[in-house]
Formats: structure tokens, sequence, C-alpha cells
């Protein structure tokens, strides 16, 4: 059974069999490894923020997912798996990072105990060598303002940095003057936070627009077999 095959079953709400899931690992992992730590990435491209489910068909242009896709949401082996799935067959358009939820320290706190995957996946990504993605920033207890964005862009050519990580009401938010823009693209996070969700698509020019969406309603049965811990990371 190939990738294709493996998609077209996940977006049917079926779930792969350990060793199926185990396979499509394997084949990702040897990619992965040709990867940079900063993979680049051109336009056009759909930049998505935290995800934790998702669903959809492949896409027609670059796609890029900036981490977040397990532990929340009774679908979160779904949402990695279908984009392993995706990753496999569509490596030179899609790009996967790893963030604090694909980590090991929070991996195993949600039962991903065996997250050897994660360790593959790129940490940041540089679009058009102009616009700098990632999932966070600086690390617990620092914070900056809009003369740090300012001069970060500067020293380094960028036009901007993409950041996900925090929830937003209406799914993206810009700040520093435009310098950072903000992008979370789970609806209706946790399931009672009544957020949109948002993606951003850059064209050819790097021209931006973003689109906004509620929550999609759900398919199938749900197949609950851990508890989510009562505290978030």
């Amino acid at each position: 059974m190939d990738e294709k095959v493996f998609t077209k079953e996940l977006n049917e709400c079926k779930q792969l069999s350990k060793s199926q899931v185990k396979s499509l690992c394997e084949k990702a992992k040897e990619i992965l490894t040709k990867e940079s730590n900063v993979q680049e990435v051109r336009c056009p491209v759909t930049v998505c923020g935290n995800l934790f489910r998702s669903g959809g068909k492949s896409p027609d242009t670059n796609s890029l997912f900036m981490g977040d896709c397990v532990d929340r949401g009774y679908y979160s082996v779904d949402t990695v798996t279908l984009l392993v799935a995706l990753k496999v067959p569509y490596h030179e358009c899609i790009t996967i990072l790893q963030v604090n939820h694909e980590s090991r320290q929070i991996t195993q706190v949600y039962c991903f105990y065996d997250d050897y995957f994660f360790d593959y996946l790129s940490l940041t990504a540089l679009v058009d060598r102009q616009i700098f993605c990632l999932h966070g920033d600086l690390s617990a207890g620092y914070t900056f303002g809009q003369d740090n964005s300012e001069t970060f862009n500067y020293a380094n050519g960028l036009t901007l940095v993409s950041r996900v990580h925090q929830l937003l009401m209406e799914g993206y938010n810009w700040c520093d003057d435009r310098n950072v823009v903000m992008i979370f693209s789970a609806p209706n996070y946790c399931y009672y936070c009544g957020n949109q969700a948002a993606i951003m698509e850059l064209d050819n020019t790097l021209k931006y627009s973003f689109l906004q969406s509620d929550p999609a309603p759900h398919r199938g049965k749900l197949h609950v077999t851990h508890s989510t811990p009562d505290y978030f990371l």
C-alpha cells in the first residue's frame, strides 16, 4: 500500500495500523535526514500555524506546517500521520517543523513515548530568503518588542518574521509594526475556546493574504483512549 492510499484512508477518518505508521515514518526519516534545520521554502506557499487536528487533500502549492500537530484534540495521531503521509510523496512541497509539542519533553507527557521521528524535523524555515518562520521565539522569561524585531529583520535581510504558538481569536495578528505576524490554525481550540483559525498564503511576489475559517463539523465517531492532562504546556 503506498502513501497516497494512506492519505485517502486518513481523509476518510480510517486509522492506519501500527505497522503501517511505522513503515511510513521510516520512509519519511530517510527524506528528513537530507533537510536542514533552517529549511528553505519557495513561494507560492501556504503557511499554517498550530494544527492539533486537520484534514484535506494534498496542496497545489508548497505548504509549511509550523508545528504543534499532536497532543491536543481527539485526532492528533491522525493529524500527524496525515502530514507524514503527505510528506513522503510530496516531500519537495511539504515542510513540517519540530516545536515544543514535538519535543521529547512534551510528547512523553501526552503518551507519545516513541517519538524519535520528531527528532528529524526541521526547526525553522526561510521563505524565499525573506520571511523567517518558526513556532515560538525567545526562551521562557525573555521578551522582545518592536525595536528588537526591526533590528533582527534588518540584520538578517528579512522582511517579516512569522510565528505561531499563541491562541488568537481571529486566527492571526500583526505586531511590532508589522515586523512580526502570528498565526493560529486550530479552530475552536480544545473544543471550547470559540476561536477562528487562519492560514497565510504567499504568492510568487510574497504578497500575502489570510484565510480564516470556523470549525468543521465532526466526521465519524470519536474514539478516545487517553484523557487529556488537566494542564497546558
